[in-house]
């Protein structure tokens, strides 16, 4: 039951950030090259602040999708501190793991609808501090139809836009 509310939670926050990003509800605090750092007050769930970036290349090329993002989320009200989400663009195939290397340290994701979240929650900081150190990012993952994606995000920025969602909702 534990994992099934941690899925919902979850899934509820991919789908209000997502939404609140993609209508333009959440406010950009400020741009830091390839990532932006923003700010929403969800009625429900309180003052959300996080980095957002958009991949430099996706491949294969040609393959319909909707927006692609990467979230690092600051949520006070719930004691989150820098949880890593994707939203793919497509809806994942189900049971099916997605990976993110940066440089050489590799982590595993499970998916739900077309979010990802990392399996092991205690990883959170060390895939943060790998984001902060590294250059780029690969997230690969495979849709619903089995087609296997690979999204490349630059890292430039993400130091500075994360610590600037942090500091907003401190």
């Amino acid at each position: 039951m534990k994992s099934v509310t941690i899925l919902s939670a979850a899934t509820l926050f991919a789908l209000s950030a997502t939404a609140a990003f993609a209508q333009g509800a959440a406010t950009r605090v400020e741009q830091y090259k390839d990532w932006g750092a923003y700010v929403f007050n969800d009625p429900q769930r309180g003052k959300m602040c996080f980095a957002v970036s958009q991949p430099k290349t996706t491949a294969p090329s040609g393959v319909n999708r909707d927006p692609i993002y990467f979230f690092v989320t600051t949520r006070p009200r719930e004691g989150v501190r820098e949880e890593v989400n994707v939203i793919t663009g497509y809806p994942y195939k189900e049971g099916s793991k997605t990976t993110i290397q940066v440089g050489s340290d590799n982590f595993t994701l499970y998916t739900s609808g077309d979010g990802a979240w990392l399996e092991n929650a205690a990883e959170e900081a060390r895939l943060v501090n790998a984001m902060r150190r590294g250059a780029t990012m690969t997230v690969k993952g495979t849709s619903r139809r089995g087609t296997v994606t690979t999204d490349t995000y630059s890292l430039s920025g993400i130091t500075a836009a994360t610590r600037r969602a942090s500091d907003e909702c401190k």
